[in-house]
């Protein structure tokens, strides 16, 4: 693989956990890619819930719950998880969301309609009501150095798809992993059922 060309950039796909992979913190992932260069690759995961807080406490934590209610979030919103996006920056967070909102300064187009915004702006949009019509909000992100994901694939630690927008705002946060197998047409009993296997 030639690192100089563009056109082995995997921005916009899916990287899917192998059976396999040895680090913990990504098993059975699957993390959608939002930037990937010679410069290395971040990306949001898509199937991890942050245990520790909700939407409306985020939201409570930043003040930007609406004061005119504090406690009258639409249900939508109410019910929005919030995600464990990666072991780097969990401090901060980090929304993909359809392209009907966007912030010239802060908002990166990824790919078929999908975008993606760090900034508190958003949150306030969505708490507002003016915000996405989809969006996930994710703590934290996963981070490459240069080389170090293409390095991965090859030791057969990911694979890789074009993405589906769909599943980065599916809900059913627990089958992203084998929805996302079955977009490259694998079951994932064969597949977990032959790893380690010569």
């Amino acid at each position: 693989m030639d690192n100089g060309d563009p056109t082995t950039y995997m921005d916009g796909q899916y990287l899917i956990a192998m059976p396999t992979m040895e680090d913990g913190r990504f098993a059975h992932t699957v993390v959608y890619l939002c930037a990937h260069s010679e410069e290395g690759a971040m990306g949001i995961v898509l199937n991890q819930k942050a245990t520790n807080i909700t939407f409306d406490q985020l939201l409570e934590q930043l003040n930007l719950l609406p004061e005119d209610d504090p406690l009258i979030l639409p249900l939508n919103l109410r019910q929005m998880e919030v995600h464990r996006g990666g072991p780097v920056d969990t401090g901060r967070g980090f929304v993909l969301h359809s392209d009907d909102f966007y912030l010239e300064s802060s908002s990166l187009p990824i790919r078929d309609g999908v975008c993606l915004t760090a900034t508190v702006e958003i949150l306030r949009a969505l708490a507002e009501g003016r915000g996405p019509a989809q969006a996930m909000l994710a703590l934290g992100y996963a981070g490459w150095a240069p080389g170090q994901l293409e390095a991965e694939i090859q030791a057969n630690g990911w694979l890789t798809c074009e993405a589906d927008p769909t599943l980065i705002f599916d809900s059913d946060i627990e089958n992203k992993w084998s929805k996302a197998l079955g977009i490259l047409g694998i079951d994932p009993g064969m597949l977990s059922s032959q790893a380690g296997h010569a």
